[in-house]
């Protein structure tokens, strides 16, 4: 294997295969390094109807009609009473091939996307360790990583892409990292067998089920009768009284909500429970000279309108696009990226506003369309992952019920 590229991607989840698609599609010479050995376990299963056009993009609509992945067709939303709201279906407002979508096992999911890269001709480096990146001065030239033998090397390229996700590799070493002011939350999962769902077009919506002190559960149907099932909610709530177990957490919260705990009986737990914390995340700047953060590397958002895959998908193909101009120009001053970060803010900064107000305690969807019911596509498109238009007028309405948060100055490239 040589020891230079036209470019370089750290991680290879759906940021850095999509990346690696595209630039290899387009006659770059890519490398593609990953820590693990595919297929492997991620949590984030959930696609939004606006990650179709970048599937498209990608060439992996008929390998996802194909595939046994769950069809989503809806969302809704379940009171701390355990009362379902109306499913809201996505054909109401879109056509068809965007208003169904999917529930996926990322392991199969990633592996499909990887599968793709390969197909397009780039280099794939798996059970490989980057250890740190090569920079001339401030200039990032490439990688030293640990192979699979435990030998070690250097890679080189005029361009890095940093895609690996939440625990974002050179946002960390670099300092960027920013703390979201106030999305931090902890979340506990885990995965039934045999559990209960919906029949028709409901088997596979995504059911968001509310608790007390504004958290909430994550119910994702599966194929293979498993369903991916998880609580959000700010860490003190969650270990109140003491209680710390990741087991005896969710347990607990699975008895604050009806409908989740009807749901649960039927099924049986396969096992492992997981827990994480520090929920969001944004990267103070996108990239540098010679570096550039893709999709959960460059910001970590809140999951509870599964905005993670979209933004991931949408945010690789922007940054590979980007990249590939800097190739053939050969200019990879941090200034070509301007664009690639302003508008990846604004998706992002639109997502995080609706956030905010969903954790707001003096908000609800329902007061919003009853006094506002013009507003109720914007809301739609926006929970829909069409985030990047001028919402300016939904903010509005939204801060007559709470206060939103100011747009954070973060994510734009390092500029000597």
């Amino acid at each position: 294997m040589k020891n230079n590229y036209d470019a370089i991607l750290i991680g290879a989840g759906p940021a850095g295969s999509s990346a690696a698609t595209i630039l290899a599609e387009k006659g770059h010479n890519v490398l593609l390094i990953e820590r693990e050995k595919f297929p492997r376990y991620h949590v984030g299963e959930s696609l939004l109807p606006f990650t179709f056009e970048p599937l498209k993009r990608l060439g992996l609509i008929d390998d996802m009609r194909s595939s046994s992945f769950t069809k989503k067709y809806s969302v809704q939303f379940i009171s701390t009473s355990g009362e379902a709201s109306q499913p809201f279906y996505f054909n109401s407002r879109y056509e068809d091939d965007v208003a169904q979508t999917w529930q996926v096992l990322r392991s199969e999911f990633d592996h499909m996307l990887l599968k793709k890269a390969r197909s397009k001709g780039a280099n794939i480096l798996e059970e490989t360790q980057v250890l740190d990146l090569l920079r001339d001065g401030e200039r990032v030239t490439g990688v030293r990583v640990r192979t699979s033998d435990g030998n070690e090397v250097e890679y080189s390229a005029p361009i890095t892409l940093d895609c690996t996700g939440k625990e974002s590799f050179s946002s960390s070493r670099n300092r960027w990292r920013m703390r979201d002011p106030y999305l931090n939350k902890v979340a506990v999962w885990t995965y039934y067998k045999g559990a209960k769902r919906d029949t028709g077009i409901d088997e596979g919506a995504t059911t968001v089920a509310f608790l007390p002190e504004k958290g909430w559960f994550w119910y994702i149907p599966q194929h293979n009768d498993m369903v991916s099932v998880g609580v959000v909610a700010e860490g003190k709530y969650l270990t109140r009284d003491k209680v710390k177990a990741p087991k005896e957490i969710f347990d607990r919260e699975v008895s604050q909500n009806k409908w989740i705990k009807e749901y649960l009986n039927p099924g049986k737990c396969t096992g492992d429970y997981y827990i994480t914390n520090e929920y969001s995340f944004h990267s103070k700047h996108c990239g540098s000279e010679g570096l550039l953060l893709v999709g959960d590397a460059y910001c970590f958002l809140d999951p509870v309108f599964s905005s993670g895959l979209m933004l991931a998908l949408k945010s690789g193909i922007m940054a590979a696009d980007t990249v590939s101009e800097a190739i053939k120009n050969n200019n990879f001053c941090p200034s070509q990226f301007s664009d690639y970060s302003s508008t990846l803010r604004e998706g992002i900064e639109n997502m995080r506003k609706l956030v905010y107000a969903f954790y707001d305690p003096s908000f609800t969807f329902r007061d919003i369309t009853d006094k506002h019911p013009d507003l109720a596509g914007d809301i739609t498109d926006c929970l829909s992952g069409d985030v990047n238009k001028d919402f300016s007028k939904l903010w509005k309405a939204i801060g007559e019920f709470c206060e939103l948060p100011d747009n954070l100055e973060y994510g734009k490239p390092l500029v000597a």
